[in-house]
């Protein structure tokens, strides 16, 4: 079972949107998907992010199908924040992460991992975000912004990536109205100095194949 963990320079970049459209590309080559949201705050009844993610993969691998959300989102806070402050500072237990992913070893060929927020997201005192990715044995997809700053913000995670000697892929979500300044003001640097990069719009098969191949 291949684990991508999909994470970003910060949060609301579009890591929900590039799981989604990466879960319906290898479903649609005849892999057998799988997702997982380690973590997520801000659920008072049920997880949000994690009912969309599920249903979405139980679509396309009924496999998937006595799966509860709770098997995908197996770690919840109520508070909206990171999980570090949503816990007041307590140890976080991560081996239902490890669980869950035994639960889907056998059902999936590939399974996205969602993070929260960026790599630097505490998830408790001794724990960051970055730590989940190496504690899932996971290669990593780092979502980046368009906007203006994008070329600081995914150096400062490109290079933490690096150090830890995490495997990874970058790829850009231009929102809308966003690509033609992209194209003007950032993009120049990453054709110097950041390829191969994706385009989550345009690049997505291409994507889909370098991360199975990283």
């Amino acid at each position: 079972m291949q684990k991508i963990f999909v994470t970003a320079t910060n949060t609301d970049i579009g890591k929900t949107y590039a799981t989604k459209q990466l879960l319906q590309q290898y479903a649609s080559l005849g892999y057998r998907v799988g997702v997982l949201k380690p973590i997520e705050t801000g659920v008072t009844a049920t997880p949000q992010d994690g009912n969309e993610l599920l249903a979405l993969a139980q679509q396309l691998n009924p496999l998937l199908r006595h799966l509860h959300v709770n098997d995908i989102v197996p770690i919840q806070f109520t508070l909206p924040a990171a999980p570090f402050v949503a816990n007041q500072g307590e140890p976080i237990d991560l081996s239902p992460v490890k669980t869950a992913l035994q639960k889907l070893d056998s059902l999936c060929d590939i399974v996205l991992i969602e993070g929260a927020g960026g790599v630097m997201v505490p998830i408790d005192a001794t724990t960051l975000t970055v730590d989940l990715i190496a504690y899932c044995n996971a290669k990593a997809l780092l979502v980046s912004h368009c906007r203006l700053g994008c070329i600081n913000d995914t150096l400062l995670t490109v290079r933490l990536l690096q150090e830890r000697a995490i495997t990874h892929t970058l790829a850009f979500n231009c929102k809308e109205g966003e690509l033609a300044h992209f194209k003007q003001v950032s993009q120049p640097y990453f054709d110097a100095h950041c390829r191969p990069y994706y385009l989550l719009e345009s690049d997505l098969e291409q994507l889909a194949e370098s991360l199975l191949q990283i």
